[in-house]
């Protein structure tokens, strides 16, 4: 059977440039495949990329292991408009430190049991569990869902 690891990961535009296993936890080390970024500003495409600082994410588990995902956080240059601004990644919200997919599992298990519970689990503390459930809940009622 072949598989690739990319496709199981199924995030757009990304390829996994390494993965590095410590203490029980998996990082994958995440390039991104796009090398222009439309502005934030005036939708202009720029390649002027001025820096590139990585952020740990956090995923969802595999094999009973929390995962992080290095991603590349970069931030361009728009020659039209003349600011900067940092590409957006479609898989994470605005200033969050979570994939939406975990942020997702998240408030769907909190349902189920307890923040406290899921603190536990994930090893997060009461407040992180308590901000993915409120930026979730805030999210589906803007989207109008239950």
């Amino acid at each position: 059977m072949d598989f690739n690891l990319e496709t199981l990961l199924n995030l757009p535009f990304t390829t996994i440039e390494s993965c590095q296993i410590q203490d029980n936890t998996v990082t994958l080390i995440l390039g991104l495949l796009n090398e222009q970024c439309n502005c934030s500003y005036c939708q202009t495409p720029s390649e002027e990329m001025k820096r590139n600082r990585p952020s740990l994410i956090r995923d969802l588990p595999v094999f009973g292991q929390p995962v992080y995902l290095k991603v590349p956080r970069r931030q361009f240059y728009c020659k039209k408009c003349q600011r900067y601004f940092t590409e957006k990644l479609s898989f994470v919200d605005w200033e969050r430190r979570y994939t939406q997919r975990y942020e997702s599992d998240i408030f769907e298990r909190i349902k189920a049991t307890s923040i406290e519970q899921i603190s536990r689990e994930e090893e997060l503390s009461w407040a992180q569990v308590q901000g993915i459930f409120e930026h979730q809940f805030q999210k589906k009622k803007r989207n109008g869902e239950k």
